[in-house]
């Protein structure tokens, strides 16, 4: 018996139109308009956008930061993502110092392994660099791990140009792509001493000793060693004009670059941080809320074709006794914020809805660009027969409040509380087995499974 969406509008990455789907076993089996087989269930979708499940490429659950752990677990983590239209996510395993990439990845299987409720897959974060680390990217590429990260800020991760040169090489030589955290972390941990030998301890020193222009300057960096290593490039969770601009000059170069942007930078910004007491600790996070004339800025590079993912950077920490650390010492604070519920309803109800961009345009950064770039499409990102039955449910016709105390994500608070949003996902569908139904998650047990990746691909 296999089960019939009826009624709803199906939204890809290229195109949108009316028609039914027919789902038997993990599988889309059938689109079109005469396709029920009998005893087949019927679902009504009428009124409703049909999208392929959304894909986060920026996740950090079940993290030890060094001080305490997130909030949120692979368990909570991707029961939230579910609940938000996500069915996979892309989180980070991390090489610790003197330890090999192999030890990580199978730290993180541990994490995640028959605790996650969507399905999963793993950018391998590389913070100790030499020749057996050099050689174990293939082995990774075996593994199903075709994504890296390198980070140019925080001292216990930056690696030093040499090495982001070495590794790019290496990267593009097996088909993998690296992404990088972009900020120049040297000039960043002055600024941080500086500020706390003039007693400037409260939130609102965060972003300012995290100004853009470090983010663009590292970002300009990375976009010439690349040019030089002759590698594809990927830039995480970039936050402002002068970083894009430093993008779109490398393009232009001929340099092969894929953005992430997060909707932080797209609906929030800087003045966040100027909140009363001790608010502002809710939105630290790297790179910070910038000057809110980033926001219309990124929102035109969706547009324009020249943001390609939408991530969360996920990274959940509890305002009470977790994000307090740094109650006297903003630099205590741990880094990070919640979001992988709420990212497509935000997107659609402050972009699409706000015509800055198009449903097309909304599916292809959260579902279809993610799935190519990172070796999953078409069985992932795609409405197509053939491809898994990952399927998200977007009604227009409900209208909703974001609010900490209704979110399934387990974190006290939200960076997008009392937030009107112009729709609910009603249902959501993993693998063909209906995991949200009328809103609510009906998982009783995570059924996620590890993605084996293929080669990263470019989107452009």
């Amino acid at each position: 018996m296999g089960t019939i969406l009826r009624g709803g509008k199906i939204v890809t990455n290229e195109k949108t139109y009316n028609s039914n789907i027919r789902i038997d076993g993990e599988k889309i089996v059938a689109i079109g308009s005469d396709i029920e087989v009998s005893g087949d269930e019927i679902v009504d979708v009428t009124g409703s956008y049909i999208l392929p499940g959304g894909i986060d490429t920026h996740t950090h659950f079940d993290l030890d930061n060094g001080a305490t752990m997130t909030a949120d677990s692979f368990a909570t983590g991707t029961k939230a993502a579910i609940a938000g239209g996500t069915t996979t996510v892309l989180d980070f395993a991390t090489q610790s110092k003197g330890k090999s990439l192999a030890d990580g990845l199978k730290e993180w299987h541990i994490k995640a392994d028959n605790k996650s409720y969507s399905d999963y897959g793993f950018h391998m974060a590389i913070t100790d660099w030499n020749d057996s680390v050099r050689d174990e990217m293939d082995d990774m590429i075996y593994e199903g791990v075709s994504s890296f990260k390198m980070y140019m800020a925080y001292k216990n991760l930056k690696v030093e140009d040499d090495v982001i040169y070495e590794a790019l090489k290496k990267s593009e030589e097996i088909g993998g792509i690296i992404g990088f955290h972009c900020e120049n972390g040297e000039v960043i941990d002055e600024l941080i001493s500086e500020a706390r030998e003039n007693g400037h301890l409260s939130p609102r020193y965060h972003p300012l000793t995290r100004p853009a222009i470090l983010e663009a300057e590292a970002t300009s960096r990375l976009m010439k060693i690349a040019e030089v290593a002759k590698s594809k490039v990927y830039v995480v969770h970039l936050s402002c004009k002068e970083s894009l601009e430093e993008v779109k000059k490398a393009e232009s170069r001929g340099v092969d670059v894929v953005v992430e942007s997060c909707p932080q930078y797209l609906v929030l910004d800087e003045e966040r941080y100027f909140e009363d007491g001790f608010e502002g600790a809710k939105y630290v996070m790297s790179p910070p809320l910038r000057d809110k004339s980033n926001n219309e800025i990124l929102w035109k590079a969706i547009a324009d074709g020249d943001i390609d993912t939408i991530g969360t950077d996920h990274c959940s920490f509890n305002f009470k006794g977790q994000k307090e650390l740094g109650k006297d010492d903003f630099s205590k604070i741990p880094n990070g914020g919640p979001g992988v519920e709420h990212r497509i309803k935000l997107l659609y109800t402050y972009g699409v809805c706000k015509d800055k961009i198009t449903m097309n345009q909304l599916v292809d950064v959260v579902s279809t660009n993610p799935a190519k770039i990172f070796g999953m499409y078409p069985e992932k990102g795609a409405i197509e027969v053939g491809s898994d039955a990952d399927i998200t449910v977007l009604d227009p016709n409900i209208k909703d409040v974001i609010k900490a105390e209704m979110q399934v994500q387990n974190v006290d608070y939200t960076p997008y509380e009392d937030f009107e949003v112009d729709c609910v996902i009603s249902r959501v569908y993993l693998r063909g087995t209906e995991v949200v139904k009328d809103g609510k998650v009906i998982s009783n047990s995570p059924n996620g499974e590890y993605v084996k990746r293929r080669q990263a691909k470019g989107a452009k």
